[in-house]
């Protein structure tokens, strides 16, 4: 009984701090209320995702194996069809945990995204793509895993950052930002720009790298990735905001 009160306590603790980031942030709004997932609809796997505490909580076990799956906003914020915006989430990664932001996607009730681009959260799963990647596009690595000495004809090298080290740690809170205005793209982790990205032809829908579609508009989704073997795959996500910024 013991251990499972300082659990919950624990739970509480982490689930408490910067909880009105979005109301004090100027011009962002929440798209997330802490207690329900009002105005989020969840594909396939509905299991993986769950309020607690004030957050989103992404857990996928280590068994059965799965597919990904997604929770997508489908909320009144701007119709959840965005073009330029200013999002930032606040994200506790579990060690060996996978899982990602998408923005200009859409709505899909299972298997692998048709729209848009994948902002990486890994901070130390076997994916080489670290956290605030834009996977298969603009790729940011720190090991120890490391990119494949030939990479796929469509991922040039520079499309590849190496950081001598982790710019943030598992089991730490931090914030992960994206920026996307015309076509271009900002990546920042707590404050600090990661990479920076210009999508080319942004203003029409084509087929990116990643055999997904780009479309101008779009919405969020948070992902929900299987674990690697004999792990489980666990993020927190809290203070989900946005600011419309002009096209």
């Amino acid at each position: 009984m013991r251990s499972l009160l300082g659990a919950v306590l624990v739970l509480l603790l982490i689930g408490s701090s910067n909880v009105v980031a979005a109301e004090t942030e100027e011009g962002f709004v929440s798209l997330f209320d802490r207690k329900t997932l009002n105005g989020w609809k969840i594909g396939d796997g509905a299991e993986l995702f769950q309020v607690r505490a004030g957050m989103i909580v992404m857990e996928c076990p280590a068994v059965p194996p799965r597919k990904a799956t997604h929770i997508f906003y489908v909320g009144d914020v701007a119709n959840h069809d965005f073009k330029n915006f200013h999002l930032k989430v606040d994200v506790f990664a579990f060690p060996k945990a996978n899982s990602g932001i998408f923005f200009n996607t859409r709505y899909v009730d299972s298997g692998r995204l048709t729209h848009g681009i994948e902002c990486q959260i890994d901070n130390s799963h076997s994916d080489w793509r670290r956290t605030g990647s834009l996977w298969g596009i603009k790729n940011v690595s720190w090991g120890p895993e490391t990119p494949p000495t030939e990479l796929k004809k469509n991922q040039r090298k520079e499309d590849t950052i190496i950081l001598p080290q982790s710019p943030i740690a598992d089991n730490t809170w931090y914030t992960q930002e994206i920026i996307h205005q015309n076509g271009q793209v900002v990546v920042k982790l707590d404050g600090k720009t990661l990479l920076e990205c210009t999508i080319a032809d942004a203003d029409r829908e084509h087929t990116l790298a990643t055999k997904r579609i780009w479309s101008p508009r779009g919405t969020f989704a948070l992902q929900g990735h299987p674990p690697m073997p004999g792990e489980i795959s666990k993020v927190y996500f809290k203070n989900i905001r946005v600011k419309i910024l002009p096209d």
